[in-house]
């Protein structure tokens, strides 16, 4: 019993040192860098970033930018989502998990996809200046806000399709097929049925993907240039270009008390999300693409998922050959 008592604190002891040392000492010297200076509680800095205009409009920037990505990452992906859920056709595991080769490429990596392919010199400038005899790019989007949210939708896309296409899955179909044998036209039952049923899902991914674009770095910095600063760049730009420490500090200590209180709120969603509401109902009924409509609705989704993700890993793959 001994033994056994000693084997248990050290399996238990091995892990909590891990946290000690990885992660709750590095959270302690943040906290102590923000709100100690000389041994004293001296809360300035904080008191800054919301009192000082480059800070307040730094955080608002990087909410609303945060939040414009989510919404249009939710838009583009949801009719993925759908057709992903509820119809079989060939190759659907592959482009599947085609998709998700975005999220898992390094954030520098996506923001030079999108110069190779839209950027002053990149594939589609580059190709319609030779094909239309132009002495300067026509497409100028570099440096701007639609460069950044239009490589946080690339980026997060596979999240809303796994997620919300993953409990949509779980769905029994004959809900919404009562809903149009009582006269409900499609968008009716979709609004009334089926959208409530979804909110669960759709509020975890929405969550998630915001977190990601809150946090954002590496795109911020390459595709938005000086002009644009998230939380997470004007960190960079305190500790390593100005060598404020505690301002630094400050900001990253802002940054993860708002990412672990929408973490919190995501962990609350996602139990909603992982038990379906129909135990009983197998996945493996989505229906076959059979009429016309049937291919237009698969048919689109698939082209447009196929040229926002792949356009800017062809061209990157293209460029550096």
């Amino acid at each position: 019993m001994v033994m056994k008592s000693k084997t248990r604190i050290l399996l238990a002891g091995l892990p909590l040192a891990f946290l000690a040392v990885f992660y709750f000492y590095p959270l302690s010297r943040i906290l102590i860098t923000s709100l100690i200076r000389d041994g004293v509680l001296d809360a300035s800095h904080l008191h800054r970033l919301i009192s000082t205009s480059l800070y307040a409009r730094t955080l608002w920037f990087t909410t609303w930018q945060a939040a414009v990505s989510t919404l249009l990452t939710l838009a583009l992906a949801l009719p993925g989502a759908f057709v992903f859920a509820r119809y079989r056709f060939p190759g659907k595991k592959l482009l599947k998990a085609f998709t998700t080769i975005p999220f898992v490429l390094p954030t520098v990596v996506v923001a030079a996809a999108f110069q190779s392919l839209l950027g002053p010199h990149g594939l589609l400038n580059t190709g319609l200046m030779k094909t239309l005899d132009l002495s300067s790019p026509p497409i100028r989007i570099d440096q701007s806000i639609g460069f950044i949210l239009l490589a946080h939708v690339f980026y997060n896309y596979t999240v809303v399709l796994r997620i919300v296409g993953g409990f949509w899955a779980t769905l029994e179909p004959a809900m919404t097929e009562a809903a149009r044998m009582l006269g409900a036209s499609s968008w009716q039952a979709f609004r009334k049925v089926t959208f409530p049923l979804l909110r669960p899902a759709l509020l975890a991914s929405g969550l998630l993907v915001f977190v990601f674009c809150f946090s954002s770095f590496g795109v911020i910095l390459i595709l938005g240039g000086p002009r644009f600063a998230t939380v997470g760049v004007e960190i960079y730009r305190q500790a390593v270009h100005l060598f404020n420490l505690p301002m630094a500090a400050a900001l990253s200590l802002i940054q993860i008390v708002f990412t672990f209180g929408l973490m919190w709120i995501y962990t609350w969603l996602q139990r909603k999300t992982a038990v379906p509401l129909n135990p009983d109902f197998r996945s493996d009924l989505c229906r076959p693409v059979a009429t016309g409509r049937d291919r237009i609705i698969v048919g689109a989704n698939l082209a447009l998922m196929l040229i926002l993700l792949g356009m800017p890993l062809v061209s990157l793959a293209t460029s550096s050959v």
